[in-house]
């Protein structure tokens, strides 16, 4: 190397006015890296309280969807119960109504039949029952139609 360089006053302001800049062009990159930081971070905390409140959402919805299943298949089963019941009562008193409806043939007599329209007859077929006596009666009525 060659002999050491004699440094004059306006060569050490020059070199101290450079080394303030230098220190100025690092600072301010190093805030302005410091800001893009923060701006990262803000941008992914609001990702990340978007994302637990859509988990949130999506498990209040699948425990509303559960609760709405098992209060519909409550609902269900209590019906089913109910129709079961309904049933076994319906059938006991049918049961009840055919020995009525026989006791009462059986003592009182009873009148049973059906009847027919065709075009402008009645057919009327009878059945009168009082006790062992059986009567039947078969008409055919003509109806006053005008055509």
């Amino acid at each position: 190397m060659g002999p050491p360089k004699k440094i004059t006053g306006k060569q050490e302001a020059a070199l101290f006015i450079q080394a303030w800049w230098r220190g100025t062009l690092v600072r301010r990159t190093l805030l302005h890296a410091a800001l893009r930081a923060c701006i990262i971070q803000r941008w992914w905390k609001q990702m990340l309280v978007k994302l637990l409140e859509r988990k949130r959402h999506l498990a209040l919805d699948f425990y509303v969807r559960q609760e709405w299943a098992v209060v519909k298949l409550q609902s269900w089963v209590r019906m089913w119960r109910i129709r079961l019941r309904y049933c076994r009562l319906l059938h006991a008193a049918r049961i009840i109504q055919i020995y009525w409806r026989w006791h009462n043939c059986r003592t009182r007599g009873f009148i049973q039949g059906h009847y027919i329209f065709k075009e402008s007859h009645l057919n009327l077929q009878l059945e009168i029952s009082l006790g062992a006596q059986a009567c039947r009666v078969q008409q055919c009525i003509p109806l006053p139609i005008k055509e």
